[in-house]
């Protein structure tokens, strides 16, 4: 739309209210020129979870070195939550001795706070868990929680298979224990599970 279409529109006491299309007689509020955001933070930022640090302030069995070795790994964090350093270099970069850094990632690992990734040269790639922070599009961390939903979802369906799977053959050891062993009943059972 040109510039010239527009003529300036006030209402019934004369201040400015928009501007009207002199040709089709179409209404517009005011122009408003957006700029381009402003990063607040200088070279990046991580989303955390609130609760996720209640949660790691209440562990007791995270102490010093290794809050100083999960906010460091915050603090590198790649998008997507990767991670991407050796124990050698951790420890230079924090001055603390080697096998204090491990200690502290194996316990970090343990807690499901940080989650190993595939190895990558000679070290691991490392991820933090989407719960407890996050760096990267909101909506790629949706989509990895539904996809972690969804595999939680298949596990626990096939752990209650087995389970019933194991419901069976008690009822046929229980069956034969208790000397009541009916051996139509016994067969149908056998039967079942073959089909299954």
């Amino acid at each position: 739309m040109a510039v010239t279409r527009l003529k300036p529109l006030y209402d019934k006491i004369g201040n400015l209210k928009g501007y009207v299309d002199k040709y089709t007689g179409e209404e517009y509020g005011f122009p408003v020129i957006i700029g381009r955001k402003r990063n607040p933070y200088a070279k990046g930022w991580v989303m955390n979870s609130q609760e996720a640090m209640v949660i790691l302030a209440k562990d007791k069995d995270i102490k010093g070195e290794t809050h100083r070795v999960l906010w460091f790994i915050g603090g590198i964090l790649d998008f997507e939550n990767w991670v991407q350093l050796s124990v050698t270099e951790i420890a230079e970069e924090l001055e603390l001795k080697r096998p204090n850094v491990s200690r502290a990632i194996k316990l970090l690992e343990e807690k499901e706070i940080i989650i190993r990734g595939p190895k990558v040269g000679r070290s691991y790639a490392f991820m933090l868990n989407p719960d407890f922070g996050w760096k990267g599009k909101v909506k790629n961390l949706d989509e990895y929680r539904k996809e972690r939903e969804n595999q939680e979802n298949r596990e626990r369906t096939q752990k209650n298979l087995k389970v019933v799977e194991l419901s069976k053959k008690d009822q046929i050891i229980q069956a034969i224990k208790q000397g009541k062993v009916n051996i139509e009943k016994l067969y149908d059972l056998l039967h079942d599970e073959d089909e299954e």
